[in-house]
């Protein structure tokens, strides 16, 4: 792409890897360097907890507020009644009304590590859908807004679309969905002048009906920016690993687990990582990207130092560095490793091997554990582990026991 854009978000965004696609390049580079322009991204509260997924357009708000601008963390409280259906096979199971408002009280705690919610005239705002979707009349809405919807058009949209191709249930409560996404925009563009609405490459089909429907309904020009759908270089989804989903509460996962996520990053990722994910120069992460052999090692050192720090703060950041230098380097326990705590019943009746594979978290079944351990991938206090039967006592665990799976994987067990 060969736009040179004016304002700094947009140079920001576009020298450091977040741009995918906008409604209107030039119209929204104007708009941003006219002033500052609020702009949002919607999040539902399907879990208790967001996780690496979504810390890329987490960043982008960051950037978006640090470039002058007036981020809006917009929570689905109602949307979330529906569920969004953007590529899935199947509907979202419907939560109920409170367990809604516990997940975004629980998201609020990670949001406020990034985003400046007071003390400017550009603090963010968080808002919730649910205050002006709740109270909406059926009738009036179809009349007013579902006049503006083509069905032939949302049939188009590619989320729809493959799911209807692969002849998967698409209910019509899931069907409304990008309505009521694009209701939140033109209800956020007349209440808080929002003229930006962001999120990744897979609501591209959502912002543009907002856009469309702000125009028809207001004749107002909005505008809509994507960013990339991330993969590592070896075909993962970000956001997964081993052990499931990388959440980013503490309570869910711990920081030490979180370091080692950005630890374990593949060599190629990390000169892009670096600028997504932290606020290093890009002259900086390009050159630790750069790097080759050991010294790449400390180039992951320095992205998961920086990440941890903007999400759990200098400290916890310094103790998983700490703790990982202890376990690698030293073949020590490592007070900070993710721990499995067994009762003294338990310790006493005993637990076979296997099974504190799976309880500690480094396999997902027995079954896994079994074959993690045939295969010569697990060790017991830094030696090869051969007999998942094996029954770990009282008399075993006495002391911790530190189990490792792989090279980089590892857990306490104690008795409490």
């Amino acid at each position: 792409m060969t736009y040179h854009p004016k304002s700094d978000f947009m140079r920001v965004i576009m020298e450091r890897g977040f741009l995918a696609d906008c409604t209107d390049y030039q119209g929204l580079d104007e708009a941003l360097s006219r002033g500052m322009v609020t702009g949002y991204i919607g999040y539902d509260a399907t879990a208790r907890s967001l996780h690496v997924g979504h810390l890329l357009n987490i960043m982008l708000l960051r950037w978006f507020q640090k470039t002058g601008h007036r981020p809006i963390t917009l929570m689905g409280g109602g949307t979330t009644k529906v569920g969004d259906p953007s590529f899935r096979a199947e509907e979202r199971p419907l939560l109920t009304a409170e367990a809604i408002d516990a997940n975004i009280a629980s998201m609020q705690r990670v949001f406020d590590r990034y985003l400046a919610y007071a003390g400017a005239a550009n603090a963010a705002l968080m808002l919730n859908n649910a205050e002006w979707l709740d109270g909406l009349n059926y009738l009036d809405f179809l009349r007013d807004i579902g006049r503006h919807f083509s069905v032939n058009r949302m049939l188009s949209f590619e989320s729809v679309k493959s799911r209807l191709d692969r002849e998967q249930s698409l209910s019509f409560l899931e069907f409304n969905y990008m309505i009521l996404q694009a209701y939140d925009f033109l209800e956020l563009h007349r209440r808080y002048d929002c003229l930006l609405q962001m999120g990744g490459s897979d609501q591209w089909g959502n912002i543009v009906n907002g856009i469309d429907l702000t125009r028809r309904v207001l004749d107002h020009e909005i505008y809509g920016l994507t960013t990339p759908l991330l993969t590592t270089s070896d075909g993962r989804k970000m956001g997964k690993s081993q052990g499931g989903a990388v959440w980013l509460d503490a309570a869910m996962l711990s920081p030490y687990e979180f370091w080692q996520f950005w630890r374990n990053i593949p060599d190629a990722d990390v000169g892009r990582f670096l600028k997504l994910y932290t606020e290093l120069p890009v002259a900086e992460c390009e050159r630790l990207g750069a790097l080759a052999g050991a010294e790449i090692n400390e180039a992951k050192i320095r992205l998961a130092n920086e990440v941890t720090t903007l999400l759990h703060g200098a400290e916890a950041a310094a103790a998983a560095e700490a703790t990982a230098r202890e376990v690698f380097e030293k073949g020590g326990v490592g007070e900070d490793l993710p721990t499995l705590r067994l009762s003294p019943a338990e310790a006493a009746a005993g637990v076979s091997l296997a099974q504190l594979f799976v309880r500690a978290g480094l396999a997902r079944s027995g079954k896994e554990a079994k074959r993690l351990i045939a295969e010569g991938g697990a060790r017991v206090n830094d030696e090869p582990a051969a007999e998942p039967g094996r029954i770990f006592g009282a008399a075993e665990l006495a002391r911790p026991v530190k189990l490792t799976a792989g090279r980089k994987r590892h857990a306490l067990v104690m008795v409490e």
